[in-house]
Order: C-alpha cells, then sequence, then structure tokens
C-alpha cells in the first residue's frame, strides 16, 4: 500500500504477532485515511481483534511498522496510544461498576479543585451530560454504572472514547447492545466525527450496518491480510466469500412444518413491571422465535422459565407437569436449558478451561459420589467438541483465550450436555462472525430435528424471520402477536413490536 496520498493519517505494513508459537497475525497492513470509516472484517479468529489490541498499546506486535500522522508509532501501553490520539471502544465493556457514569468517563482525568486535592464533581457531571446527550443517553451522570443496562454502559464506553479527543477511534462491536434509535444516534455521531477530521476503525459483524456506515472494507482471514476495497464495490455475497473463502449459499437452513402436542406451556405469566399475562405454546422440535425491540422484556420472560427471577403469577407446564422453579438447578433437573445473551457474565467461567467449563451443567453425572470421574468427563468433553467443532488447542486451554464463536458454541454445549428437553437461545449469535452465525443455525435445525424444543431470542429480524417455524411478538412486556412462518415479514413484526 502506498503512503502518498496527502490524507493518510495511519500506515501499517508487515505487521505480525504470534504467541506460544501460535500465528496471530502474519504481515498485515491496512492504511486509514483522514475522515474515513474502514470497516475491518474477518471470521472469529481471523485476527482482528490481535491487531486492535496492538494499535490501542495493549500487546507489542512482533515485527512490522506502524506510521501515524508521518511519524513512527510504536505504543508502549495504552496511555501512550492515548496520548498519541488513538483511541478503543471495547467490545467487552471496560467500566467500574461501583463508580458513577461521570466518574467512568473520566477516569484518570479527573477535574479538581482546591489545589488539586478534591474531585470537581459538580463540573464531571456537567460535561458527562455533554458527552451523553448527543446519544440520546438519558441517565443522570451520578449513577452508578451498575445500575445501567448493558446498552446504557455500551453508549457510556462510546462516549468514554469521544471524550479523549482522539485522531482515530477504534469501535469493536459498537453497536452489539443497542437499540435501531441508539444506532442511528451512534451513527450520526460517527458522521460528525467525520467531519472533523476523526477516522473510525469500525468492526462489527453486522453486514447491513458496515454497508450503512463504511467507506473502506479491509478483509483479514486466519490472520492474512486479504484484500481492500471501497465499501460500494462490495455486497453481501462478495464480502462474506472475501471472509470465509467460500460461499454460504443457504445461510438460514430450511425447517420441515411442526405438528404434535405442545412440550412447553406458558399461561399467563406475569412478573411486573417486565412483563405480563404471557401465554404461548412450544413444540417439539419447533423453534419459536421471540421478537420484540430491546427492553420488550424477553430476555426477562427467559429468565423466568429458567428459574432465575420468579414470576408474580402465572403457570408453566412442561410435557403436561406443572413447574414452579426456583433455580436453575431445578430447571435443568427438569429439561429446560438457558443460554444467555451475556455470555461472559451468565454464561461461561472464562478463567477456567474449556473441560471445566463445558461440564458445569452436567457435573452430577460425572460426581455421583463427590468425585470427578475425570474419564467420563473427557469423553463428554471430546464428543461435544467435535459435534460443534470448538477450535481450540485441547480441553484444558483455557476459554478466555478462544475467539467468540468458540465461546458461544462452549456456552450452548454445556447446556446441551445436561440434556435439555427445551432450549432457550437469548441472542446466540450476538457478536460472532458469519461462518460461525451458519454453524450455530444449522446446529439449531439438527437440534429441533431431534425433537428439542428451542426458543430464540434475537434482535436480528433476519435470524428471526429465517429461523423461526413461528414468532412470538412482545412490546413493552405484553404478547402483542404470533405469526406464522408465512404471515411473518419484517414489517408485520414491527407493527406488533411498536407499542401503540
Amino acid at each position: 500500500m502506498s503512503s502518498s496520498h496527502a490524507g493518510t493519517v495511519l500506515e501499517i505494513a508487515n505487521l505480525s504477532k504470534s504467541y506460544a508459537g501460535v500465528t496471530a497475525l502474519d504481515k498485515v497492513q491496512l492504511t486509514l485515511q483522514k475522515g474515513e470509516v474502514h470497516a475491518l472484517m474477518g471470521e472469529n479468529g481471523a485476527g482482528k481483534s490481535t491487531f486492535m489490541k496492538i494499535l490501542a498499546g495493549l500487546i507489542p506486535p512482533d515485527t512490522g511498522n506502524m506510521t501515524l500522522e508521518g511519524a513512527r508509532y510504536a505504543p508502549k501501553n495504552v496511555q501512550e496510544a492515548l496520548k498519541a490520539g488513538v483511541s478503543m471502544i471495547h467490545q467487552e465493556l471496560l467500566l467500574v461498576p461501583e463508580l458513577s457514569v461521570a466518574q467512568n468517563l473520566f477516569l484518570g482525568k479527573e477535574k479538581t479543585r482546591f489545589w488539586k486535592y478534591w474531585i470537581d464533581s459538580d463540573a464531571l457531571n456537567r460535561e458527562a451530560l455533554s458527552l451523553l446527550q448527543p446519544l440520546g443517553l438519558s441517565v443522570n451522570p451520578a449513577t452508578p454504572m451498575k445500575h445501567l443496562s448493558i446498552a446504557q454502559m455500551q453508549l457510556v464506553e462510546i462516549a468514554k472514547a469521544i471524550s479523549n479527543d482522539a485522531r482515530i477511534i477504534i469501535m469493536d462491536e459498537p453497536t452489539s447492545a443497542l437499540s435501531d434509535k441508539e444506532v442511528a444516534a451512534l451513527f450520526g455521531l460517527i458522521r460528525q466525527l467525520q467531519a472533523k477530521g476523526v477516522s473510525i476503525i469500525y468492526i462489527s459483524h453486522k453486514m447491513d450496518e458496515i454497508f450503512r456506515i463504511a467507506d473502506t472494507i479491509t478483509v483479514l482471514r486466519d490472520g492474512k491480510y486479504i484484500a481492500t476495497h471501497p465499501a460500494a464495490a462490495l455486497d453481501n455475497a462478495a464480502l462474506i466469500r472475501l471472509m470465509v473463502g467460500r460461499d454460504l449459499a443457504d445461510l438460514f437452513p430450511p425447517g420441515s412444518p411442526v405438528e404434535g402436542t405442545p412440550l412447553l406451556t406458558v399461561s399467563g405469566l406475569s412478573r411486573k413491571p417486565f412483563f405480563q399475562d404471557i401465554s404461548f405454546e412450544l413444540r417439539a422440535g419447533e423453534v419459536l422465535g421471540v421478537a420484540g425491540l430491546m427492553g420488550a422484556g424477553r430476555t426477562e420472560i427467559a429468565r423466568a422459565l429458567y428459574g432465575l427471577d420468579q414470576p408474580d403469577s402465572g403457570t408453566v407446564r412442561l410435557a403436561g407437569k406443572e413447574l414452579a422453579l426456583r433455580a436453575p438447578k431445578e430447571a435443568l433437573r427438569e429439561g429446560i436449558g438457558y443460554v444467555s445473551e451475556d455470555r461472559k457474565a451468565l454464561g461461561l467461567v472464562t478463567g477456567l478451561s474449556v473441560r471445566q467449563n463445558l461440564t458445569l451443567s452436567s457435573l452430577r453425572r460425572h460426581a455421583p459420589n463427590y468425585y470427578i470421574n475425570r474419564s467420563s468427563e473427557y469423553t463428554d468433553v471430546a464428543a461435544m467438541t467435535r459435534r460443534l467443532q470448538i477450535k481450540t488447542t485441547g480441553p484444558e486451554q483455557k476459554v478466555n483465550n478462544l475467539s467468540g464463536g468458540n465461546q458461544q458454541k462452549i456456552a450452548i454445549g454445556k447446556i446441551l450436555l445436561a440434556n435439555p428437553k427445551v432450549l432457550i437461545l437469548d441472542e446466540p449469535t450476538r457478536g460472532i462472525d458469519i461462518g460461525a452465525k451458519s454453524e450455530i443455525y444449522n446446529l439449531i435445525r439438527e437440534l429441533a430435528g431431534a425433537g428439542i424444543g428451542i426458543l430464540l431470542i434475537s434482535s436480528e429480524l433476519p435470524e428471526i424471520l429465517g429461523m423461526s417455524d413461528r414468532i412470538l411478538v412482545i412490546a413493552q412486556g405484553k404478547h402483542t402477536a404470533t405469526l406464522s412462518r408465512q404471515e411473518a415479514t419484517q414489517e408485520t413484526i414491527m407493527h406488533f413490536a411498536i407499542p401503540s
């Protein structure tokens, strides 16, 4: 790539990085123009995260050259990167839950008074408001972070990066927890930043977002540079081919009509103020999609069905048996499994190994006499690793060293080892690449084909439409419609999802 462009702000050549002999990046290159939104695309494990960590000063490269506005760029830490004008919004939120919104926004750069011995909280709160309002976030800056929703935390993280007056902002899955309205506000802010000459490196697995916001797209595959093209020169199919090296002709595998008696029957389920009077049936072998806007109550319904929260009223029957679940272990014992939308917080223990995570929900089977039978445990782990095609160096590899797609497979595999009759999947493809999505979609169809009832909660309407046999629509905690595959369109779903 040439550096002759007058608007070049960052140029990277031959960047390489290895971990314990495993190559994560192999001679990667990228040229970023001033005021450009440059999308970095690739499957999980393609090297995007390693690349961004090097740029943000979190890790050093082994070899390669980086030039920032004509000067050598080699940050030794995050502080040096920030000082040079490079800021990053991380996919995994890096916030302090006990501190306030304002304190998080200005951590390490607090406003002080009285000879710098006293933090000026009023000034922090005023400046925090000026950063949050353009993103449409209406929260009191003095509110502790732990009281915010995931979407609100994501917006605070975005505001924090913007507050650094950066020349380059790296956005890693910035919309993974945002509603359409919040995404629109973020994109408006990105356009304002572009107009001021700020450059954005944008990472997302949402194809529609990439083509809405990106000027240029660079693709990595297996740690190698593949290509750079103007976004206008590509379409979905061409971008997928570059990312995975093959066509994904049918992303959503076909289903077959599901008949028969209900497996799970929910009647009048309520937990105010989150949801009320929810009634539906899920048949064996059916994929029942649950659609609705963020905050509609979808996750809260799932939590109540899994025994995480106690409903105020209503009944839940599994194969005719009425359940009164007080804890997830009771739900698992009865045959209900749940994969949370937040795999890091609720689905996995990332500091533990692949083996330990996969068998967490089925330990009773491997330890009937209080001692874990390692032989049976390793047998189950090996079988599930093969079945889900989990890419790992071995059963003892730490889960936090795996890609998002492989982590999600482990979260699902952990529940599958408990042999559920009903599987609740809450945002099962959030933050994972198109190849891993295809594998999970095929797995869902395989599980349904084996007679498992699937409750699929997703914010991605194409996913809901492509995978569901029927669709349950929730608006403001109320069941507003049940649509057949033939009746369902994006417009019809949104009509019932938007409160009247």
